[in-house]
């Protein structure tokens, strides 16, 4: 196809009269905003929480907690017998790699007395 008869270099792909920030039926992207965070205020306001249901509960932290000593155990299996990914543990275990290298470093230190 040649272009060079057109007087532009790039044809253009929204037609010129169409406003850029409008949808079509005219309503604006702030009204789509600010009518989305309402209902999520009301469904709030009910009691209802919204989002992805947690994994991890109390339970389960400690359990790991209570592995984590254990040297025969590494993180991935920790993490595969509580039915988590390891990066679970990582995320809400912040401290974990020290507080896994420290357990270990005294449970040696007794073992060598």
């Amino acid at each position: 196809m040649d272009r060079s008869s057109t007087g532009r270099s790039t044809p253009s792909r929204r037609p010129a009269r169409l406003p850029r920030l409008r949808r079509p039926g005219g309503v604006h992207p702030r009204l789509i905003v600010s009518g989305t965070r309402a209902g999520l205020a009301a469904v709030r306001a009910r009691g209802k929480v919204g989002g992805r249901p947690a994994v991890v509960d109390e339970k389960i932290l400690n359990m790991a907690r209570d592995l984590l000593p254990n040297s025969e155990h590494s993180i991935t299996a920790i993490a595969k017998m509580l039915g988590v990914s390891p990066g679970t543990l990582y995320n809400h275990i912040p401290d974990l790699r020290e507080l896994r290298a420290s357990r270990i470093s005294a449970q040696l230190e007794d073992s060598n007395r």
